[in-house]
């Protein structure tokens, strides 16, 4: 009787210490092992293990146990029925503690092949209030191990754990809201400051997946016509796969966001596998729950939003609440970006209109002024041959009417090059802007102490047509410099727009007023005298618009006028530099960014390249590459240099800026080749065949 005594005195007091452990933890799975760890540590029993009631009320699950046999139970996702052939199963159906003396005699008792020396157990039900949450079984490998005081002294910490995993659930509960607030929060608010949907969509998936811990989410839009949902972004490959595809819902009761966005009411499957509507999607396997939220706004339903659980029965109310917050705000979120689309649409439409008005206005004074140069020489020629035929023609008439005739012509050609060009190259292609930028400003006089410039590295390359968008870089320099600029600050940078540079170039020069900025695009304005045709802009457009960009002006009288060019990104692939028989190369050029580029390609090749800008002397070389824009020598002396060695047929002028003209003269005086600059390997390739 004594030793029955001190068996329950001491279990008591271990039960106690069990109890205040326990209570101290909030993790739900730290928890449950150390209970068992406990129980098994403190008693001294050979197995203990910690079973919950599932969203069913149909099973006991296990959620922790003792040892290896608990490890392989859990990996086998062990569970009991309740109510059923087992002592778990029978404690939490009636919540009562259950003790098997012999299991091999007890009815109930599941025969478990991982826990084969079992010779006693006891189940205690979890209860919390009037509900069994679970229960606790506790096993020996003696018979008879465990009496009817054991039950009331186990029960005591069992009531205790019962009540921890409560506050676990709560805390959990009470984190998870927390998270989930904060979360409707930072969409709420970072989704209100972007207006472009391509944005603000794959933004919103991914705040929702992070945040909340899911396994995907997807914005649908309703089509134009209202008869389908299509996606327009998703979380992570699957997302990106389905865009890919073109993913699209009929608007109807087929799937979940049809039927949401049919209906305007959220759709909740807590077990996809029995929810009718749900849409099977390959790319998704792992679906278990899903949500689909309309996205409202002055009752108009815009598309829906996706949210999907690998978990079965993954959201709770608080999730619902939270998330049709967060879906609320997202709607006014697009709705908003709409009305800037719709905006934007109604001020191009504005602005084709003017720009046609423009352009008719500028052809027409075209027209004319063609037409006025045009028409002396037609009365002129005319003239002339009645002259002729009368047999009157006087030398010095002769003499005055071909230089009228002459002048005439040169305005008509000068004209057609300021619009057009001289020349043009098959298409665009990257090119290295700040070679452009210098061969402009020597072209044009602009001094390099002129400029400031500031060239973001991964800006350093742009699509263009280089010899039209040198001209066009050359008009906007000449236009500061007559504008009295002392400074020309020159800025290029990538813009939010992928794949898209702005350039920018500030004089500090008079400016321009309102009334002369508005009339600065039309072709033939000036206010500079007869002497300017006013065609500087106009060409610059055309060139930038060649370029598939687009161009813009801002001006103030006395403080200057910026020009933003907005133009595609060049990017240049490193390809394989093919020297063929060309062993010495001879470059006559400045250290700058072109001959440094030139240098960087040929690195790993087995050329031997000098560099030099010293006309006394010339080493042997098969090729002799000379850029046509030099800054610290003339041209014209190094021809004369290359020409006196008996060089030129050996020589290629390069450069960024074709002009008929000047080819013909440099073939005429005995040289190799005129070409463009390469800038890449596969250009330089072409070089060197």
């Amino acid at each position: 009787m004594t030793n029955q005594i001190e068996r329950h005195a001491k279990l008591l007091k271990a039960s106690a210490r069990a109890a205040k452990n326990i209570t101290t933890i909030l993790d739900s799975y730290e928890l449950f092992q150390r209970t068992v760890d406990i129980i098994c540590d403190e008693f001294g029993f050979y197995y203990a293990g910690v079973f919950l009631v599932d969203e069913t009320s149909q099973y006991a699950v296990l959620k922790a146990g003792r040892g290896e046999a608990g490890k392989a139970m859990l990996r086998e996702g062990h569970k009991l029925a309740i109510g059923g052939n087992s002592m778990i199963g029978a404690s939490i159906a009636n919540k009562k503690g259950r003790i098997a003396l012999d299991v091999g005699e007890e009815a109930v008792f599941f025969e478990n092949p991982h826990l084969p020396k079992t010779r006693s157990e006891m189940a205690l039900p979890l209860v919390v209030g009037d509900e069994a949450i679970g229960a606790l079984t506790v096993q020996s490998t003696e018979e008879a191990a465990f009496h009817e005081e054991d039950i009331d002294a186990l029960q005591t910490m069992a009531d205790q754990l019962a009540i921890a995993i409560q506050n676990s659930k709560l805390h959990k509960q009470e984190e998870r809201r927390s998270r989930l607030l904060k979360a409707a929060n930072r969409v709420g608010r970072e989704v209100a400051s972007i207006l472009d949907l391509d944005r603000l969509l794959p933004q919103t998936v991914n705040i929702i997946c992070e945040a909340y811990g899911l396994y995907y989410a997807g914005v649908f839009l309703v089509d134009e016509k209202g008869e389908y949902a299509v996606l327009r972004a998703g979380y992570g490959k699957a997302g990106k796969a389905m865009l890919a595809e073109g993913h699209k819902l009929r608007v109807g009761t087929d799937s979940m966001i049809g039927a949401c966005v049919a209906m305007g009411e959220a759709r909740i499957a807590l077990d996809v596998g029995e929810e009718r509507v749900h849409f099977k999607n390959p790319h998704l396997p792992h679906t278990r729950s899903e949500m689909a939220l309309p996205l409202i706004y002055g009752g108009k339903t815009l598309g829906a939003v996706t949210i999907q659980s690998s978990e079965e029965r993954a959201f709770s109310d608080d999730d619902i609440t939270t998330l049709l917050t967060m879906a609320e705000h997202l709607a006014v979120a697009i709705n908003n970006a709409n009305l800037i689309d719709e905006l934007k649409d109604a001020h191009n439409e504005i602005l084709r209109n003017k720009v046609f008005e423009a352009l008719t206005s500028a052809s027409t004074e075209a027209i004319h002024w063609i037409g006025n140069k045009t028409l002396p020489i037609s009365l002129t020629v005319s003239r002339l041959r009645e002259e002729i035929a009368s047999g009157q023609l006087e030398t010095e008439s002769l003499k005055e009417d071909l230089d009228m005739i002459s002048e005439s012509a040169a305005q008509i050609i000068q004209v057609k090059e300021q619009l057009i060009g001289a020349v043009r190259e098959m298409k665009p292609r990257p090119v290295l802007f700040s070679d452009v930028l210098q061969t402009a400003a020597m072209q044009r006089g602009v001094s390099q102490q002129m400029l400031k410039v500031e060239i973001a590295p991964e800006a350093a390359y742009v699509i263009a047509d280089s010899t039209q968008l040198t001209r066009a870089i050359g008009n906007i320099l000449q236009n500061a410099v007559e504008a009295g600029a002392k400074s020309i600050a020159v800025r290029v940078r990538p813009t939010e727009e992928r794949g898209i540079l702005e350039i920018d170039i500030e004089d500090d020069g008079s400016g321009m007023d309102d009334e002369t900025e508005r009339k600065i695009w039309s072709p033939f304005f000036t206010t500079r005298g007869v002497s300017h045709h006013g065609l500087g802009l106009p060409a610059a457009m055309h060139v930038v618009s060649q370029s598939q960009g687009h161009i813009a002006l801002v001006s103030e009288s006395g403080k200057g006028t910026t020009v933003a060019m907005f133009m595609p990104q060049g990017r240049i692939t490193n390809e394989e530099v093919q020297p063929g028989g060309v062993k010495n190369i001879l470059l006559v050029d400045d250290n700058d960014d072109w001959s440094n580029l030139f240098k960087e390609m040929l690195k790993g090749t087995k050329v031997k390249l000098t560099q030099t800008t010293d006309l006394k002397k010339f080493p042997a070389a098969d090729l002799i590459l000379v850029d046509e824009n030099i800054a610290s020598i003339t041209l014209t002396e190094v021809l004369a240099a290359l020409s006196k060695a008996g060089l030129t047929s050996k020589t290629t002028i390069l450069t960024s800026a074709i002009n008929p003209e000047r080819v013909t003269q440099y073939l005429r005086e005995g040289l190799k080749d005129v070409t463009v600059k390469p800038y890449s390997g596969s250009e330089l390739n072409e070089l060197l065949k």
